[in-house]
């Protein structure tokens, strides 16, 4: 078997689970990656961009489901794949604005009042609108589920990117709804996923607000006073 032949398997290699269902290997392999990125995220680590891109490129050739195979058990999940395009261009940036700081550590603030309206409103406008899209493509139902799980994806990521803390609970929202679309459209690996990532960024949102809270009250460290002391102050020291 040549390299190019076991790349090929591998990739389409499939895992049998209790009641026939099938596993992808490469979407266990892309959430690793996801995994990866999201702990770098986490630590503010430049490198959680680019390991994120190469889980969104696998994962995009899981989520478009019969369009790569014509496999019926693996539905499209228009939203889910088109949030991976989302994923790599929004990394990209971050990948780019994250690099160019002063110290090269972006620094945890909360967003603006209107970007937090904005987000709010781009939430709901952007589901509504394209949940009817969605569905005329022949997205999994519910749609509305779907379109939802792309829209917040969008906006999570990019609020990362500008170090805005509220992208984990935004973050939260999209588990809240995408963990059961993904059950019920038999992306187990992803669904299982999405439960841990629920916790994970929970613990995030705990971390970035403190590191918050730190940049914004520094300790203030003051050296020792190396001028000499007079014999009554070494008096009462003693």
């Amino acid at each position: 078997m040549n390299l190019l032949q076991w790349f090929v398997e591998a990739f389409n290699s499939q895992w049998v689970l209790p009641g026939g269902q099938t596993l992808l290997v490469r979407e266990v392999v892309g959430n690793a990656f996801g995994l990866a990125s999201a702990l770098g995220g986490m630590r503010r680590k430049v490198w959680a961009w680019p390991v994120g891109i190469i889980g969104n490129l696998l994962l995009l050739t899981v989520f478009l489901g019969s369009a790569l195979s014509p496999d019926p058990s693996l539905p499209h999940l228009l939203g889910q794949a088109g949030r991976q395009i989302m994923f790599i261009a929004v990394a990209v940036y971050g990948w780019i604005r994250w690099r160019n700081l002063d110290g090269g550590r972006v620094v945890p603030r909360w967003a603006p009042t209107s970007a937090r309206i904005g987000m709010v409103l781009a939430m709901i406008i952007g589901t509504v609108a394209l949940t009817p899209l969605f569905r005329l493509l022949g997205s999994w139902e519910p749609v509305w589920a779907d379109a939802w799980t792309f829209v917040g994806s969008l906006l999570a990521t990019y609020g990362m990117a500008k170090g805005w803390t509220e992208f984990w609970l935004i973050w939260i929202a999209v588990d809240v709804v995408g963990v059961p679309l993904l059950f019920s459209s038999g992306y187990y690996a992803t669904g299982f996923m999405y439960v841990f990532y629920g916790v994970f960024t929970a613990i995030g949102f705990v971390i970035w607000w403190r590191a918050q809270r730190r940049a914004a009250h520094p300790i203030e460290i003051l050296p020792p006073d190396p001028s000499p002391r007079r014999p009554e102050e070494e008096e009462e020291l003693a």
